[in-house]
């Protein structure tokens, strides 16, 4: 159990998650700093912070990495179909199911979860730790994030436009590419020079990061609660939203493994497809909960991805290292 709860720890899941919940207690508690209304420009900071996370992210993606990435295009084909559209399809098929306007609401949560890519740092290191195949996570968990930028507004202007709200997708994108895109290939057009040092400095950016996701939670939530938007969710619905979250992973994980199984992967491509495939990433809807829910609904659309990302980090722990100690059988059994 300790063993689990370490994989946990190095993809994320350790004192984070707990900071996380503390900010959206502050934010119910003390919701007027984060507000549009505080002199303290909050969100302003944390628009900017997140254009410095993907600096550094680019910062330590060398071209290296992403070229011996490029060599099995199946894995990555399945990897991004899962991810962008297997995801997506599955919510839109449960939407009937959501029939009042306050659950409509919850379901274009769930559908902007399934929406977003893949996260990138909890993938390698569950590959990794499954003795998976290392390179192609790299190259897939850093791509989906590129794909995203264009993918995840899209789908959720199909289904925006449908509601009374306006969505102007060439907006978001613009937003997303001056946030995103462009400190990413900076970041990529200066590794030879900086890298080095980034990558010597991880554990202290990895720090700056998840404080600017912190300081996005606690605006988002601070806006939501000042709008009382939450006052329709009660503990019920919430256990609901977390059974239904571990329903979705297990239903991709096992799904993938089917289809890796069909496919004739060999084991480390069939790693990396369950791992890279059935995750999401928290960093990224942070992001775009700002851009694509800029009023007191961004909170509320973050609420199934905080889920999502605690219980994905948690399973994918235990799967990880049962993967990892069956191949360390199989092994001794070859040198048998």
């Amino acid at each position: 159990m300790n063993k689990i709860f370490d994989t946990a720890k190095k993809a994320g899941l350790d004192g984070f998650m707990l900071a996380l919940l503390a900010m959206i207690f502050l934010a119910w508690l003390w919701p007027y700093p984060g507000m549009k209304e505080s002199p303290v420009p909050l969100s302003d900071i944390s628009t900017f912070a997140v254009s410095i996370i993907f600096f550094f992210y680019g910062l330590r993606l060398s071209p290296k990495k992403l070229k011996a990435g490029l060599v099995n295009w199946k894995l990555h084909v399945m990897v991004h179909l899962s991810t962008f559209i297997l995801f997506p399809v599955l919510a839109l098929a449960f939407r009937s199911f959501f029939k009042t306007d306050e659950s409509q609401t919850l379901w274009l949560a769930i559908f902007f979860l399934t929406a977003l890519p893949s996260t990138v740092s909890s993938s390698v290191v569950m590959v990794s730790i499954a003795k998976g195949n290392i390179p192609a996570a790299i190259f897939n968990a850093s791509i989906s994030s590129l794909i995203g930028v264009l993918v995840t507004p899209l789908w959720m202007g199909l289904v925006m436009d449908t509601g009374p709200q306006h969505f102007n997708l060439l907006s978001v994108v613009g937003k997303l590419s001056l946030q995103v895109l462009i400190p990413v290939f900076a970041g990529i057009f200066l590794n030879k020079r900086w890298g080095g040092f980034a990558e010597k400095n991880k554990k202290y950016i990895r720090y700056f990061d998840q404080s600017s996701i912190l300081l996005i939670v606690y605006t988002s939530f601070c806006e939501s609660f000042g709008e009382h938007l939450f006052t329709s969710l009660g503990l019920k619905e919430i256990v609901f939203l977390g059974i239904g979250m571990l329903t979705l992973f297990f239903g991709i994980y096992f799904l993938l493994t089917f289809i890796s199984n069909l496919l004739h992967f060999n084991r480390e491509d069939r790693v990396t497809a369950v791992f890279c495939g059935s995750k999401k990433s928290l960093v990224q809807g942070a992001v775009m909960s700002k851009v694509l829910f800029p009023g007191p609904q961004a909170g509320l659309m973050l609420l199934p991805i905080m889920i999502y990302h605690a219980l994905q980090l948690i399973a994918a722990s235990i799967i990880a290292q049962r993967m990892a100690r069956e191949a360390g059988e199989e092994a001794g059994q070859i040198v048998h």
